[in-house]
C-alpha cells in the first residue's frame, strides 16, 4: 500500500514539473529612450534638432521562456536601428540575462519625430548624425534597450496569450500611383486629376495579442500594422500613433497595461487620402489613426482565442544580398551633387540617388548581409524580422503563405538596409526604388529566406 501511494506521489509531482516546464512565461517592460532637447532628429533629409517632448519615446520589451528557452523581442520609438547598434544591445542582454544572442529580435517603429541613431549611411551626417548629441545618443540607446530586457526577464510569469486579427482599411493607403502619362508618382497631389489608380495594394490586417495572467488579469498587448509612421511632424518628441493607440488601450485595460506595437511591411504605404484635401498632418492626425485602430481592436476582442500550444522555437539566417548596380558616371554625378547638398536648387531626387550611390561605394563591391529571423510560438504564432522598409507586397506574400495562422511581420529589424521594394517597382521607378540600396529581385529573395525558416520551425512543432 505505501509503495502504491509512494508511486502515485512520485507521478503527480513528475506530472506538475512536467507542466510547470512547459508552460509559457512571458515578461514586458518599457523604459524610456527620450533625448535631451536639442538632439537632433531623423527622417526628413534635413538637419532638424528636438524643441521638446509631446510624449516619452520607449524600449519596450517582451521576453518569452518556455522549456528552458528564452526570446527577446524589442521595439524602439526609433526611425531606424543600425546593425552595429543591434549587436552592441544583444551582447548586454545577453550578459544581462541569458539569452542567446540569437534569440532577440530588436525594431525601429519608423517615428519620424524621433532621434538620430548614427549608423554608416552617408546621409546621416545631413540628419545631424555627426553631432555630438547624436553620438552620445546612439552610445547610450543599447544600454536603454538591454535595460528594457532586463527588466521584462524579472517580470517572467505563468502568462495565457491569445490571438486574433482584426481589419482597418480606412487609414492606410498606397503611396504610389499610375498617372495617366503611364508613370508611377510617389506621393502626388491630392486630387491630382492625372492620377488613374494606386499601384499596389495595402495591408488592412492588425495584427492583435493579448497578454494575461492565469487569473485572467489584462498584462499587455502586441499589435502589428502595415503603416508608415509620418503623422505627427514638427521638432517635438513623439511616438506618433502607436503611443496614442498605446494610451487608449491602456485606457480601457488599465494605466499598467503596456502596448508594443510593431510595424508592419509598410515601405509604400503611408496615411495620405489623396481623395480627402485636408493636411492630414500633426497630433490630431496620429490621435485619429490611432482612435481607428484601437476602435478595430476592440471589435475584434470577442474573436481573440487562446494559443493552443506553447512551445517556443527561434530561427535565424543571415543572406547576402546584391547592391544596386551603378556606374561610374552615377559616382562621378552623386559626388558632385554632394558637394553641393546644401545648396537650395539641388533637387530631391538628386540627394536620393546620391546617398544610395554613395553608400553603394563605401561597400567596395560587397553584398549586404541581412539576417531573417522568425520567433514561433507553438503552432499558430510566429514573428517575422526583415531588415528594412519592405513594400507591402511582399509582406502580404509571407503571410499568405505561412503555416503559421498569426504572422506578424516585423520591419526595420535587426538592422535596416533601406527600402525593399517588390520586383516590380523597380521598372516603375520613383523614390523608394531611387532609394534602394539592394538590386532588383532582394525582397524576393528575402520571402524566400522567410518561408524557409517559417517551413522549418512548422515542421519541427508539436501537434496540439
Amino acid at each position: 500500500m505505501r509503495k502504491t501511494v509512494l508511486l502515485l506521489f512520485v507521478l503527480l509531482v513528475s506530472n506538475a514539473v512536467s507542466v510547470h516546464a512547459d508552460e509559457l512565461r512571458v515578461g514586458v517592460a518599457a523604459v524610456s529612450i527620450t533625448p535631451p532637447d536639442g538632439t537632433p532628429l531623423s527622417g526628413y533629409y534635413r538637419k532638424r534638432l528636438s524643441e521638446g517632448v509631446l510624449d516619452d519615446i520607449h524600449a519596450k520589451a517582451i521576453v518569452f521562456e518556455q522549456n528552458g528557452t528564452k526570446a527577446a523581442l524589442v521595439v524602439c520609438d526609433i526611425l531606424t536601428l543600425p546593425r552595429h547598434t543591434i549587436l552592441t544591445a544583444r551582447q548586454l542582454i545577453k550578459a544581462h540575462t541569458g539569452i542567446p544572442e540569437e534569440n532577440v529580435l530588436i525594431s525601429a517603429t519608423h517615428s519620424h519625430t524621433s532621434p538620430v541613431v548614427s549608423g554608416e549611411n552617408t546621409r546621416d551626417a545631413l540628419d545631424g548624425g555627426d553631432t555630438e548629441a547624436a553620438k552620445t545618443y546612439t552610445a547610450n540607446l543599447p544600454k536603454l534597450i538591454a535595460q528594457s530586457v532586463a527588466e521584462a526577464n524579472r517580470k517572467l510569469a505563468p502568462t495565457r496569450v491569445s490571438a486574433t486579427i482584426a481589419h482597418e482599411d480606412g487609414v492606410s493607403f498606397n503611396r504610389r500611383f499610375w498617372m495617366r502619362d503611364g508613370t508611377v508618382s510617389w506621393n502626388p497631389p491630392k486630387q491630382d486629376r492625372n492620377i488613374v489608380k494606386p499601384a499596389g495594394p495595402i495591408d488592412p490586417e492588425v495584427g492583435f495579442l493579448y497578454f494575461e495572467t492565469p487569473q485572467a488579469q489584462p498584462l499587455a498587448s502586441f499589435v502589428n500594422f502595415a503603416l508608415h509612421l509620418d503623422t505627427t511632424g514638427g521638432q517635438k518628441i513623439s511616438s506618433d500613433y502607436p503611443g496614442h493607440l498605446a494610451r487608449l488601450l491602456a485606457e480601457y485595460k488599465g494605466k499598467d497595461f503596456q502596448t508594443i506595437f510593431a510595424t508592419g511591411a509598410c515601405g509604400n504605404i503611408n496615411h495620405r487620402d489623396i481623395a480627402w484635401k485636408d493636411n492630414q498632418k500633426g497630433v490630431n492626425e496620429a490621435f485619429r489613426i490611432a482612435t481607428a485602430l484601437a476602435g478595430a481592436i476592440n471589435q475584434s476582442w470577442s474573436s481573440l482565442k487562446p494559443l493552443t500550444t506553447a512551445t517556443l522555437q527561434v530561427r535565424s539566417e543571415v543572406i547576402k544580398l546584391p547592391t544596386a548596380p551603378i556606374t561610374s558616371a552615377d559616382v562621378a554625378k552623386a559626388k558632385e551633387v554632394y558637394a553641393r547638398m546644401s545648396d537650395p536648387k539641388t533637387t530631391f531626387s538628386e540627394q536620393v540617388n546620391a546617398f544610395k550611390v554613395l553608400d553603394i561605394v563605401k561597400r567596395q563591391g560587397q553584398p549586404l548581409e541581412v539576417e531573417v529571423q522568425v520567433i514561433a510560438i507553438g503552432n499558430e504564432l510566429a514573428f517575422v524580422s526583415l531588415p528594412g522598409e519592405v513594400f507591402v507586397e511582399l509582406g502580404q506574400s509571407i503571410k499568405k503563405a505561412s503555416p503559421f495562422a498569426h504572422t506578424m511581420i516585423v520591419e526595420l529589424a535587426n538592422g535596416s538596409i533601406g527600402y525593399i521594394p517588390n520586383r516590380s517597382a523597380y521598372t516603375e521607378g520613383n523614390y523608394e526604388v531611387w532609394s534602394a540600396r539592394c538590386a532588383e529581385g532582394s525582397g524576393e529573395m528575402l520571402v524566400t529566406t522567410a518561408l524557409k525558416l517559417l517551413s522549418e520551425l512548422s515542421k519541427s512543432k508539436p501537434t496540439p
